[in-house]
């Protein structure tokens, strides 16, 4: 009796658990009257992918109020993906909890009420891991991909669906094969070139539907991918067969499922998280990453930390020294942060140095918040400007010297006094450093530290105060006094440094991400995918070259290996 009763308790227990999972409504019953995909094979190996799909509610079925799209694996980038229904963005963008691997929107307010119509557009920024070897020619690679397909119990009607595939940049007319395509389309993609010159293949069939997986593949020379990009494929033949278990086996490892469920749950709410964070931080405008020729010189150390795209909270506690250093302000509230102009102002700030001054003078939090951001925005446009014509890798690469050096300095310093010397002459440019933390607790973990001037300007409340002595006389008039800088432990001046950096930002913002985010809508807002063609011509050649097995061990393909959804 006590085994049935502990048994009894174990299966209530998992029903619970089970029943606390999310349970996908079963009133979805929608149609994808058109669908239009484009996939950009990128140089560095990894694809861009654009959906537009336009779906038609059922008059019977609940409003469709999320859209699931597969992945064609684990290995994208959550920060590079947005949606919009009917052009307006959506902002709860997420790990799909019914598709894996995939991604969920959340249309809230926009969801698609029955009966009526909706078209969706996604933009999926980055995936990596899709190109392979190629198993016929050693020096080509391919990739294959399929689109997101809904389970058949949802989905009703026929889909005019179109593919197209944008190759690699440089790839020549007579290089790539297209590989055998899905039934109901044409043996042959037509073919052309986009607005970038790229060669295009496009498959369509107007009378596709949205409950089957379409595979479409493409084959090029490996040369105009980089080479650690390419994966080694699953040999043709080694598909995953799934065992099938004893009934007590099937018991046991159904629980272990549901375990696993939930921590992967969890893990991809951790994940969500932080990838969302970093796509609010990506305020840089693409037009920024165009390249020119020689390097930018001259930029400040902030105008370089806008260049190396580093975190606007950073960059904002880099303008709070700036002025700080210059006499122009001081704290007066260290949380929430306050600070003072100091009359009279010294000649010579920045712009962006008295925006940023006038900027903080309001008290009431949401203005200026606002106004901090129109100061990121015009610092951003300001730098995506000043680099107009130049190359961007090699500046970047000559700021970051130029930070590698600073910090060589005050590394190399012989003494105290000079150690602390360059730190504080070389303090902006060595906030450029992500590991700034970690290294500036490592260089002052001993001894003492010189404390700079502007110290008590800055950090008030843990000011040492300076000494007063008097200097030898070389004659009979009276010694003339001379003050002495203070000094603070090594471990403590980095600790207050640290924490001053880190804290800053969020004392001046209340909400960092969100600050961020404002700004990213106005310097980086991401254009809806477009169905533009131009250039198209018939033609090119073909070929089979690769083997999918999606859904189990995916073999030199970048198949979307995850149906069903909402």
């Amino acid at each position: 009796m006590k085994r049935l009763k502990y048994l009894v308790l174990l299966i209530l227990g998992i029903l619970l658990v089970v029943a606390a999972l999310p349970v996908r409504a079963q009133t979805y019953y929608f149609s994808v009257d058109e669908e239009y995909v484009q996939v950009f094979w990128e140089s560095d190996g990894s694809i861009r992918i654009e959906y537009i799909r336009v779906f038609t509610n059922d008059r019977s079925a609940s409003p469709m109020d999320f859209i699931d799209i597969g992945m064609p694996n684990y290995e994208y980038d959550l920060s590079s993906i947005y949606g919009w229904i009917d052009d307006q963005p959506i902002d709860h963008v997420a790990h799909s909890e019914f598709v894996s691997p995939g991604v969920e929107f959340g249309l809230e307010s926009n969801a698609i009420p029955p009966g009526a119509t909706g078209e969706f557009k996604a933009s999926i920024g980055r995936v990596e891991g899709v190109v392979f070897d190629d198993y016929d020619d050693s020096n080509y690679a391919s990739g294959l991909f399929s689109p997101h397909w809904y389970d058949k119990q949802n989905v009703f009607g026929t889909t005019d669906l179109t593919v197209v595939f944008h190759l690699p940049p440089g790839v020549q007319p007579e290089e790539p094969r297209w590989h055998t395509a899905p039934a109901g389309f044409p043996d042959e993609p037509e073919t052309g070139f986009d607005s970038e010159g790229r060669i295009i293949y496009s498959w369509r069939n107007p009378s596709a539907n949205a409950y089957t997986q379409y595979i479409f593949g493409v084959s090029f020379p490996r040369k105009y991918v980089t080479t650690d990009s390419i994966r080694e494929p699953v040999p043709e033949g080694e598909f995953f067969e799934p065992s099938r278990p004893s009934d007590f086996s099937g018991a046991f490892f159904g629980f272990l499922c549901v375990g696993g469920i939930l921590l992967a749950f969890v893990g991809f709410i951790a994940l969500a998280i932080h990838s969302d964070r970093s796509r609010k931080l990506a305020y840089l405008p693409p037009k920024l990453a165009i390249e020119g020729h020689g390097i930018k010189r001259g930029l400040t150390a902030i105008e370089a930390a806008i260049l190396l795209e580093t975190p606007l909270d950073r960059v904002l506690t880099m303008i709070l020294f700036s002025v700080i250093k210059k006499n122009a302000a001081q704290v007066v509230s260290e949380d929430p942060l306050k600070i003072e102009r100091i009359t009279p102002q010294p000649e010579g700030l920045r712009s962006y140095e008295e925006d940023f001054l006038k900027a903080m003078i309001d008290e009431e939090p949401r203005k200026r918040r606002g106004a901090l951001q129109e100061v990121m925005v015009s610092l951003v446009k300001s730098v995506q400007k000043k680099m107009k014509g130049f190359s961007l890798k090699e500046s970047k690469n000559y700021y970051q010297a130029i930070m590698k050096k600073a910090w060589q300095q005050v590394e190399e310093a012989k003494t105290p006094e000079v150690r602390s010397k360059l730190y504080d002459e070389g303090l902006e440019w060595t906030m450029l450093d992500r590991d700034f933390d970690d290294r500036t607790r490592r260089v002052f973990r001993t001894g003492p530290v010189f404390v700079p001037i502007w110290w008590g300007r800055y950090s008030p409340s843990s000011a040492p105060v300076a000494r007063t002595t008097t200097a030898p006389s070389r004659g009979p008039s009276a010694p003339s006094p001379r003050v002495s800088l203070p000094t603070l432990p090594g471990a403590e001046f980095a600790a207050s440094m640290v924490n001053g950096v880190q804290n800053a930002a969020s004392n001046m913002v209340s909400n960092v991400i969100g600050f961020t985010n404002g700004v990213t809508k106005t310097t980086n807002p991401p254009p809806p995918p477009s169905r533009s063609r131009s250039g198209w011509s018939s033609g090119g050649g073909g070929g089979s070259s690769c083997v999918c097995a999606c859904a189990c061990a995916c073999a030199g393909c970048a198949c979307a290996c995850a149906g069903g959804g909402r």
